[in-house]
């Protein structure tokens, strides 16, 4: 599988320590960072997310990308699947900077990266872990086919989880 997607306007590509000044601004983000932990990072936090999610691909074969905007070449986020030990599942997840929300970007990286994570005939299904007031991350996961499916406490966290499954996905692209 291939490790670098792109679409019409951003490449998903694996992370590079030069990315840090971008990612850390988007953690150091008060309103980025609401639904995600609910406060933000440090610079030296950002590299270690960083580092937790470029590892996640070498330990796992699949983890997030991190997010080119094609026109700007600036790094903008992170889109991709996470499953560390204890995890309710194989989540999709998203986080762009705040400047560039609102735009589809982050529809167009999700959407390339189900189409990736689907390809693997073994992966029976997809979720996604929702803060209960971001509606804007439920609205995404709707966009993309998933449905709720219930209410859970993750890592302490109340949540609730989206998914969907490879037959729902399949249905949805004929």
């Amino acid at each position: 599988m291939s490790l670098e997607l792109d679409t019409p306007r951003l490449t998903l590509r694996q992370w590079r320590d030069q990315d840090i000044d971008a990612y850390a601004g988007i953690c150091g983000d008060e309103e980025v960072m609401r639904y995600l932990g609910g406060h933000t990072l440090s610079r030296e936090d950002a590299w270690r997310h960083m580092a937790v999610m470029a590892g996640h691909w070498q330990l796992k074969g699949f983890g997030h990308w991190a997010v080119e905007h094609k026109a700007s070449g600036a790094c903008i986020g992170r889109v991709g699947f996470l499953q560390p030990e204890g995890w309710p599942g194989f989540e999709i997840g998203w986080c762009l900077s705040r400047e560039y929300q609102g735009q589809g970007l982050a529809s167009e990286a999700a959407r390339v990266a189900l189409n990736w994570a689907f390809s693997d005939p073994n992966r029976q299904e997809v979720i996604s872990i929702i803060h209960p007031d971001n509606l804007a991350s439920k609205r995404l996961a709707l966009a993309l086919g998933e449905r709720y499916w219930r209410d859970e406490v993750v890592r302490g966290f109340e949540v609730e989880i989206y998914g969907i499954t490879r037959e729902q996905y399949l249905e949805s692209t004929r």
